[in-house]
C-alpha cells in the first residue's frame, strides 16, 4: 500500500454509513468522508507509518478519513512552516484543526511559534487549533523546554476569556487548563486556580452526547493517580 489510490480504495472498503451519520453530527463534512472508525484506520496505519511523503498527499485530497490518517502517518519533525500552516487552514472540521493539526505541529521545531499565531487569530478554527496545539505541546515536552512564564500568561487569559469564546475556541481554551494542570507540575497550583475560576464551560455540542470536561475534576483525578507531570510520548491517538 504505496499510493493514495491505494490507501483511498481502503478507506472507502472500510467505510460506512452508520459512521459517517454520527461523524456528521459532530460537524464532519459528511459529503468528504466515508466515515472510517478510527480503530479500523490504524490498520493502515502498521502499513503506511513513515512515509512522509504519502501523509502529505492523502491530507491534500480533502477527503476528512485520509486527512485523519495523514495526522496518524505524518512526522512533524520533518514538516516545513508552510506546510503546518496549509493544514491548519485546510482543516475540514474540528477533529482534523483540534486533533490531527495539534498532534502533528507539536512535534515541530515550529510548533510553539505557531501556537501562539494561531492563538490570536480571529478565525475560531484557526485559534482552536492553536489552544489545542499547546495543549499537545505540554504534554509531549519536558518543563525544561517549555516557557512557563509565557504559559501562566495564557492561563491568564483563559480566565478572562473563556466564558465569551466562540464554542470550540472555548473548548479549546479549557483544555488548554487541563492539559497544564495534568502535565506541568511547576504550574499545578496556577492551573488549578484558573479552572475553579472558570468553572463549567459550557459549549453547544450539537445531536450528540459529548460534554465539556470540568477542569477541576479532571485535575483531581489526574492528582488522585499520582499521575500529574507524567508526559506522554506522543499525542496521538
Amino acid at each position: 500500500m504505496n499510493t493514495v489510490d491505494e490507501v483511498m480504495f481502503e478507506l472507502e472498503r472500510l467505510g460506512s454509513e452508520q459512521t459517517r451519520k454520527t461523524f456528521a453530527r459532530h460537524g464532519a463534512p459528511i459529503e468528504q468522508m466515508y466515515g472510517v472508525k478510527v480503530g479500523d484506520m490504524k490498520t493502515i496505519v502498521k502499513k503506511i507509518k513513515g512515509n512522509q511523503s504519502l501523509a502529505i498527499e492523502l491530507y491534500e485530497t480533502g477527503n476528512a478519513d485520509a486527512m485523519y490518517l495523514a495526522g496518524l502517518v505524518a512526522d512533524g519533525s520533518k514538516m516545513s512552516k508552510k506546510q503546518l500552516e496549509t493544514w491548519a487552514k485546510n482543516a475540514s472540521w474540528q477533529m482534523i484543526s483540534e486533533y490531527t493539526v495539534p498532534w502533528v505541529a507539536s512535534e515541530s521545531p515550529y510548533g510553539r511559534e505557531l501556537a501562539m499565531k494561531w492563538i490570536k487569530s480571529k478565525d475560531p478554527k484557526i485559534a482552536s487549533t492553536g489552544w489545542a496545539t499547546y495543549s499537545s505541546i505540554v504534554a509531549i515536552r519536558s518543563d525544561e523546554e517549555l516557557d512557563l512564564s509565557e504559559i501562566e500568561s495564557l492561563l491568564t487569559i483563559v480566565s478572562e476569556k473563556v466564558h465569551q469564546a466562540d464554542g470550540r475556541v472555548a473548548y479549546t481554551m479549557n483544555g488548554f487548563v487541563i492539559s497544564v494542570g495534568s502535565y506541568v507540575q511547576p504550574l499545578l497550583k496556577k492551573a488549578k486556580e484558573i479552572a475553579k475560576k472558570i468553572g463549567t464551560v459550557k459549549v453547544e455540542m450539537g445531536d450528540t452526547a459529548c460534554k465539556v470536561p470540568v477542569a477541576t475534576d479532571y485535575i483531581a483525578k489526574v492528582e488522585s493517580m499520582s499521575k500529574v507531570g507524567v508526559k506522554r510520548k506522543t499525542s496521538r491517538c
